[in-house]
């Protein structure tokens, strides 16, 4: 799905933009510059995962950073391309979750029941126990 949604990207010729950005940067838009610990907390990430992620919205040229209230934070703005994309980006977030409901509609065991039920397993049993001891074997 992510890559159909780059496709949206594509045919409007926006470059750099990829799916797995748009929740960082409509937060972003929508709550104003934050550090890097505010914005994975804000999504529900590590501050590792998003500071990997930071640096390649910044190559992308959609955030800039700059040096927080201490030494090691760095707060994280959208520039002024990213401004510009956020309309559209917040239209493709509702048409997406528009057609997902669609999807799940359609489906006799909605997708959203899958990741639930996927999490409730993996928190009895983690991936990485699964994975070891089937290296075990």
């Amino acid at each position: 799905m992510d890559g159909e949604i780059g496709r949206v990207y594509t045919d409007r010729d926006i470059q750099g933009l990829k799916p797995n950005y748009v929740m960082e940067l409509l937060r972003l838009h929508l709550r104003g510059p934050m550090t890097i610990t505010e914005l994975a907390e804000s999504v529900g990430r590590t501050h590792s995962a998003l500071s990997q992620k930071v640096a390649a919205m910044r190559t992308a040229g959609l955030v800039q950073t700059e040096a927080g209230p201490d030494a090691r934070a760095k707060v994280v703005a959208l520039t002024p391309k990213a401004q510009e994309l956020a309309g559209l980006l917040a239209a493709e977030w509702r048409a997406t979750e528009a057609a997902i409901a669609e999807l799940e509609a359609e489906l006799p065991y909605p997708m959203s029941q899958v990741v639930r039920d996927i999490e409730e397993r993996l928190a009895r049993k983690s991936f990485y126990q699964r994975v070891t001891e089937k290296l075990a074997e």
